[in-house]
């Protein structure tokens, strides 16, 4: 990579990814929204998941890894990048990242500047955001009878407890409001009981994952014994399932998109 008297300035979007079509409507609202804050700007994407990028490969889809992204970038004479991560919570998808973008920088006679712009929730700031952003939309699902259920992804990262912590933010909005994950803690075992305890008779589900993508459409909504929406119906619970990832939502991509704007302020 060679520097240039010029200042060329570019942004690259990692997400872990998607091989779902009708979930990627997800991504092109990011895009979308991107581009209107920063039209002077190239915008590339960057999966972290390989197993995505190689699903989308067999269907003749390139998409680059965050390396690939940003390698490329140096070899077309940019020299400051952004880099801004669209992950949930700072887990080992987001460091490895932190990683990789701080080898680039490192790399001589490479970037200017290449900065990384943090996942959804990081800050105070961001959790009270999305907590209220949560109460302000699903308010209307929930009353003594009906409880919001948001499916999160989970991790054995020790980033797992911003999950917890989310808990805690929503609680002060509504104490009908409730976190599982998948893969982490806690699960839906540990919600059925409370749900149970509380009496309610309806549970609306919703991914709290940036795309409704395999994990919103199977472990979520699927018909398999092990789906969520199985698991409830079979205690007896009424479901109503909401299939939109949170990228869909303006609301939330703007908190992405401000710590954009802080990454490029830097640069």
């Amino acid at each position: 990579m060679t520097r240039t008297t010029e200042k060329k300035r570019g942004i690259i979007l990692v997400a872990f990814g998607t091989s779902y079509p009708e979930a990627a409507i997800a991504f092109d609202n990011i895009e979308k929204i991107v581009k209107s804050e920063f039209p002077d700007e190239e915008v590339q994407w960057a999966y972290t998941s390989k197993i995505i990028r190689k699903i989308l490969s067999t269907r003749g889809v390139h998409i680059n890894s965050p390396s690939e992204a940003l390698a490329k970038m140096g070899d077309r004479g940019f020299t400051h990048v952004a880099v801004q991560s669209l992950h949930i919570i700072p887990g080992e998808e987001y460091n490895n990242l932190k990683l990789t973008v701080q080898a680039f920088k490192n790399i001589p006679k490479g970037f200017e500047a290449a900065e990384l712009g943090t996942p959804l929730l990081f800050l105070h700031a961001d959790i009270q955001k999305m907590a209220s952003f949560i109460h302000q939309t699903f308010c209307s699902y929930v009353n003594d009878n009906s409880a919001l259920l948001l499916m999160g992804h989970g991790t054995s990262h020790p980033s797992n407890i911003f999950y917890a912590g989310f808990q805690h933010y929503l609680n002060e909005k509504s104490d009908k409001y409730f976190l599982a994950t998948i893969d982490g803690y806690p699960e839906l075992k540990h919600i059925l009981p409370i749900l149970k305890e509380n009496g309610f008779q309806k549970v609306t589900l919703t991914p709290f994952l940036s795309v409704a993508g395999d994990h919103a459409k199977n472990d979520m909504d699927g018909i398999e014994e092990h789906s969520w929406k199985s698991i409830l119906l079979k205690e007896g619970f009424e479901v109503e399932v909401i299939q939109k990832g949170l990228a869909e939502y303006n609301e939330v991509v703007n908190i992405w998109v401000q710590h954009l704007r802080e990454v490029c302020d830097k640069l």
